[in-house]
Parts: C-alpha cells; sequence; structure tokens
C-alpha cells in the first residue's frame, strides 16, 4: 500500500527516504503531515529543545535511617522520616 519516498528537509535542504514502514507508523497513529525534517535535523532539534524535560530540582538531606548524607527529589516537609535508596528499599520490603 505505502511506497518508499524521497523527500527534502526544510532545515538542511538534504534530501532522505521516508519509508513505506514508516509511513504506516504515521497512519496508525494519526499524523497527518509528512514529516517536514531529516532525521538528523530532527534528532538535533530534539537535543536543542531538551525534549521538553527540565533538570529535577534534588534537595539534599539525612537520612532518618542511617543518617548518611542523600538526594530526594522533592523538599522534605519534616512530619515524615526521609531514607536513601538502600534504607528505603528495606522500609518496603519490609512491609510486603
Amino acid at each position: 500500500m505505502y511506497q518508499d519516498e524521497t523527500l527534502t528537509c526544510r532545515d538542511c535542504g538534504a534530501e532522505f527516504v521516508f519509508s513505506a514502514s514508516e509511513q504506516a507508523f504515521f497512519a496508525e497513529k494519526g499524523f497527518q503531515n509528512k514529516p517536514s525534517r531529516c532525521p538528523a535535523c530532527r534528532a538535533a532539534r530534539r537535543a536543542q529543545n531538551g525534549n521538553g524535560a527540565a533538570p529535577r530540582q534534588m534537595f539534599e538531606v539525612i537520612c532518618d535511617g542511617c543518617g548518611c548524607t542523600t538526594q530526594v527529589p522533592f523538599q522534605p516537609r519534616g512530619d515524615k522520616p526521609v531514607y536513601c535508596r538502600n534504607c528505603f528499599e528495606a522500609q518496603r520490603q519490609s512491609r510486603y
């Protein structure tokens, strides 16, 4: 049903192949438009934009289990214990 198609990249002007399998994938996902950038320019654009993911803020705390310094991805409120990765796993294993 689909045939390989040669397209021109809008950023670098290079020709690239829009393969039959890629076309089937685009159709399956419901994409209406053909890709306008070659794979290299798409990858460069994604890297430049950081894939939309901001670096996660980490907070330095002292583990309530072993007393070592560790980092956690949330701001501790002080009303619950905070554990390092090893102590957290040990606490989790003991519950189940």
